[in-house]
C-alpha cells in the first residue's frame, strides 16, 4: 500500500469514528443500530468504533429495561466528566488560564498579568504559565488538550497569528510551538468566534444551527455560525463587523480607515463622547463620576437625557450594520455580548427596529435578539475550541492513536 493509500485509509477512519461519536454526543442515549441506520455505516463498522471508543473511555453503555421482556436495549451516550482542557485566553496585557472538562464545568481559574515583551521571551513566559497552572490544576486528571484564543485574526487551521493588538506575535505559528513545549495538541482562534462557538455549544444559541454573536468591548467582532460550523475562509478569521464604513467623516479607527463602526459604539468610543459632552457643559448625573460602561448604561435607564442619548445612538449604528449581516446570513438568532447589555431594555428593542426596517422581511420574521450567555466567562472560547476538534474528528484521533 502506498503512502497516499495510507493516507487515505486514516482520514476515512477519523471520518467515519468522527461520525459516530458525533451522533453519539447529539443524540445520545442513541443504539448501535441507530447509529448505523443514520450514520449509513455498516452494522460491523459500527461495532467497531464504538469497542474502540468504549476502550478509551470517549463513551459508556446504559442499560435500558426492555418493555416486554427479553434482552434489554444497550445505548451509549459520551462521557465528558473524565476528560480535561486548558483555555487560556491571550488578551491584552493580561492572562487567563482556566481548567475545564468537557462538559463545560470548571475546575480552576488563574489571573496574570501578562505585559508586552519581546517575542522570545513572550513565548517563554506563556509556555511557563501553561506548564505551571497544568501542574498545578490538571495533575492526576486525563488532559487532552490546550486552546489559546484572542482578540485580532488567527489562522486557526495553520495554526498561526496573523495579528495581535497587544503583542509581537504577527506569523507565530504558535499551535505548534506550544504543542511542542508541552507534548498536548494546542487549537488557537479568535475569542470572540470562539465564544460564538461555545454559545453554539453550551449556550443561548444551542438550538439553532444559524447564529450571529456580536460583542462590543475594546472593539466590536462577531461570530458567524453558519449550519453549526462556525463561518470562517480558508481556515482564517472572517466577520470583522467592526470595521464596516459607516460614516465618511467619522474619526480614525485603529485600522487605518475613517468612520468605522467600531470608532462610534465600542466601549471607549461612548466613553469618549461621554466625556466630550460633558466638558462641553451638558447637563447629567454623570458629571463627577468616575465614567464606566456600568455608569453610562444605569444613567441610561434612569433616563439621564445625556447617556439615553449616547446609548441609542449606538444601538441605532448597531442595528444598521446587524441588519446588513442579517441580509447576508439569514441567522435564526441574534446574540449580543458586552457591557451595552446592561442597557438591554433600550438598545435591544432599538437594534431589533433597525433590523426591521433595513433587513428583508423574510429574514427577519420572528428573529430574536438575545444577551449572550457566556458575558463574563472570557475562557469559555477554547473549550468549545476543544470540543470542535473531538466532533471533527482530530483530537478524537489523536485520544484513539495507541500509546507507544
Amino acid at each position: 500500500m502506498t503512502r497516499g493509500q495510507i493516507a487515505n485509509v486514516d482520514l476515512v477512519k477519523q471520518v467515519n469514528c468522527s461520525a459516530v461519536y458525533r451522533l453519539i454526543d447529539s443524540r445520545g442515549p442513541i443504539s448501535r443500530v441507530r447509529i448505523a441506520e443514520l450514520s449509513h455505516l455498516a452494522p460491523a463498522s459500527v461495532t467497531k468504533i464504538t469497542r474502540t471508543l468504549l476502550e478509551q473511555g470517549l463513551i459508556r453503555e446504559l442499560e435500558h429495561q426492555a418493555s416486554t421482556g427479553g434482552r434489554r436495549a444497550i445505548s451509549l451516550t459520551t462521557v465528558t466528566q473524565d476528560f480535561y482542557l486548558v483555555s487560556a485566553k491571550l488578551g491584552r496585557e493580561e492572562l487567563l488560564l482556566t481548567l475545564y472538562d468537557l462538559s463545560g464545568k470548571a475546575h480552576g481559574r488563574q489571573r496574570l498579568p501578562f505585559p508586552r515583551r519581546e517575542q522570545d521571551i513572550l513565548l517563554a513566559a506563556l509556555h511557563r504559565h501553561l506548564a505551571d497552572f497544568i501542574q498545578r490544576h490538571g495533575s492526576g486528571r486525563r488532559l487532552v488538550a490546550v486552546a489559546v484564543i484572542m482578540p485580532g485574526l488567527t489562522d486557526a487551521q495553520a495554526g498561526r497569528v496573523i495579528h495581535h493588538p497587544s503583542y509581537p506575535l504577527a506569523g507565530v505559528p504558535l499551535a505548534h510551538a506550544l504543542g511542542q513545549a508541552l507534548s498536548l495538541p494546542v487549537f488557537i482562534g479568535n475569542d470572540i468566534r470562539a465564544q460564538a462557538l461555545a454559545e453554539h455549544y453550551y449556550g443561548a444559541s444551542k438550538d439553532s444551527l444559524d447564529s450571529v454573536l456580536v460583542s462590543v468591548h475594546h472593539g466590536v467582532g462577531a461570530g458567524i455560525i453558519t449550519e453549526g460550523r462556525i463561518f470562517k475562509s480558508q481556515g482564517r478569521d472572517v466577520a470583522e463587523i467592526g470595521h464596516i464604513h459607516m460614516d465618511p467623516l467619522g474619526d480614525r479607527c485603529d485600522c487605518g480607515n475613517v468612520g468605522c463602526l467600531e470608532t462610534m459604539v465600542a466601549d471607549a468610543a461612548l466613553l469618549r463622547q461621554a466625556s466630550h459632552m460633558l466638558a462641553q457643559g451638558y447637563r447629567s448625573c454623570l458629571a463627577g463620576q468616575t465614567l464606566s460602561m456600568q455608569a453610562l448604561c444605569r444613567a441610561a435607564l434612569a433616563e439621564d437625557r445625556l447617556a439615553l442619548t449616547i446609548v441609542r445612538r449606538a444601538a441605532e449604528r448597531l442595528g444598521q450594520a446587524l441588519a446588513i449581516v442579517v441580509n447576508l446570513f439569514n441567522p435564526q438568532r441574534v446574540l449580543l455580548s458586552g457591557a451595552l447589555c446592561e442597557a438591554e431594555d433600550i438598545v435591544f428593542p432599538i437594534i431589533n427596529q433597525a433590523i426591521i426596517h433595513q433587513s428583508l422581511p423574510g429574514f427577519h420574521q420572528g428573529l430574536p435578539i438575545i444577551r449572550a450567555r457566556f458575558q463574563d466567562d472570557q475562557t469559555i472560547g477554547g473549550l468549545a475550541l476543544v470540543k470542535r476538534a473531538l466532533l471533527e474528528g482530530e483530537l478524537l484521533q489523536r485520544i484513539m492513536e495507541p500509546k507507544p
